[in-house]
């Protein structure tokens, strides 16, 4: 009698578990399962630790063969010149406008997110980098800062800023991208640090008068693994790009203030679509680099040299950077933050609950928060289709 019971609690506990795992609502990892919904998304979580090395992105057998294919290649013709651009020196003419429209959408984003802080505070945490998009910061007991044992992983919350929102990672700025692609470790002072997705849009034809780099007319030349430049040194006239997309960020700025709330959220939940969705463009042909076990990165066609890597193994390395392919996250960090459904509801996120609650970046929490609709895109990895129990049910919940 006893084993027909326990046998049937066993097997209503497997479905319901089995129920739990088809949507992912524990387990976590950017996880996509295909049981009815399109491309089913989970949280994003962590898939390692500190000390080990972020994944590849091209596999390293395909990598080793891409390097025996142009040891191959410059062997068998030692003197050659380069015609696929950008390697060859020269911009890809489809692109120059993507990388001005990213340039636009970055500065519309930032533009949108200070003004949509004056509806919906941000919250940062003391001891760590958490971020909370709300009045009420939540009780999920997930801080990793100093002395966090003592507080059992709660955060203490004190009012965060528009950088908090959205985070760009600098990198070195380069003046010539194909004669000089590499910083060295002497020459990290002389040069300037910019955010990485602004020089994305410099190398691409983004013209800017602080930041000058060389434009090329002509092709360079490999000669035996060498770049080697036969065009003469000219002053090539500046464009006047920069002052182009100045002014019509201005004519952004004058429209939205005369717009609502939701006007403005919608307005920049687009920017932030447009923003990555050229950046992906820019990526696929000009090469991003990133540490493999920190987050810096370097837009060019090799990582620089500047010993300033202060994470796992950099003894090994003599600090230097173990670099490889960046990937979108890398560029643009999307700082997930959990899900409010309510933001009226003054009630914080309780611990016991955060299974059910869902994740978002930042920029798009906050814009749908201030009244934009949510991106179908983000949906299931929001949770919005599941049901959460009241805080009197969390005793019931299995």
């Amino acid at each position: 009698m006893h084993r027909r019971i326990l046998s049937e609690i066993y097997s209503v506990k497997k479905s319901i578990s089995d129920r739990i795992s088809i949507r992912t609502l524990i387990s976590g990892g950017g996880v996509e399962v295909d049981d009815g919904d399109p491309l089913y998304t989970d949280v994003p979580r962590p898939l390692r630790k500190k000390s080990q090395r972020k994944p590849y992105q091209t596999p390293m057998k395909v990598l080793v063969q891409r390097a025996k294919q142009e040891r191959e290649a410059r062997k068998a013709n030692p003197c050659r010149r380069l015609e696929e651009s950008p390697d060859n020196g020269l911009l890809v003419p489809e692109l120059i406008e993507v990388a001005h429209r990213v340039f636009r959408a970055k500065e519309s984003l930032l533009l949108g997110i200070s003004k949509l802080l004056h509806f919906v505070p941000v919250l940062r945490c003391r001891h760590c980098f958490e971020v909370h998009i709300g009045k009420t910061g939540h009780e999920i007991r997930t801080c990793t800062g100093p002395n966090s044992g003592f507080r059992s992983s709660k955060h203490e919350w004190r009012k965060g800023r528009a950088s908090d929102v959205i985070y760009f990672p600098k990198c070195f700025h380069l003046h010539d991208r194909v004669l000089k692609p590499r910083v060295i470790h002497d020459e990290r002072r002389a040069t300037k640090r910019i955010p990485a997705i602004l020089e994305l849009c410099i190398q691409a034809g983004l013209n800017i008068e602080k930041y000058p780099t060389k434009r090329r007319t002509k092709p360079v030349y490999n000669i035996e693994g060498r770049i080697v430049d036969f065009e003469p040194e000219t002053n090539n006239e500046e464009d006047n790009s920069f002052e182009k997309v100045e002014s019509l960020i201005g004519t952004i700025d004058s429209n939205e203030e005369e717009d609502d709330q939701e006007v403005i959220s919608v307005s920049t939940l687009a920017s932030w679509n447009e923003m990555l969705l050229g950046t992906k463009k820019l990526m696929e042909k000009y090469k991003v680099h990133t540490c493999g076990y920190c987050p810096e990165v370097q837009v060019g066609p090799k990582g620089h040299k500047v010993r300033m890597c202060k994470s796992s193994k950099h003894q090994s390395r003599d600090g230097l950077h173990a670099w490889q392919e960046a990937t979108m996250d890398d560029l643009v960090v999307p700082n997930y933050v959990w899900h409010v459904v309510n933001h009226r509801d003054v009630r914080p996120l309780d611990n016991n609950l955060k299974r059910f609650y869902g994740k978002a970046p930042a920029a798009v929490e906050l814009c749908v928060q201030n009244g934009a609709p949510i991106p179908e895109e983000y949906r299931s990895m929001m949770r919005v289709d599941v049901v959460r129990p009241g805080r009197d049910e969390v005793d019931l919940v299995a």
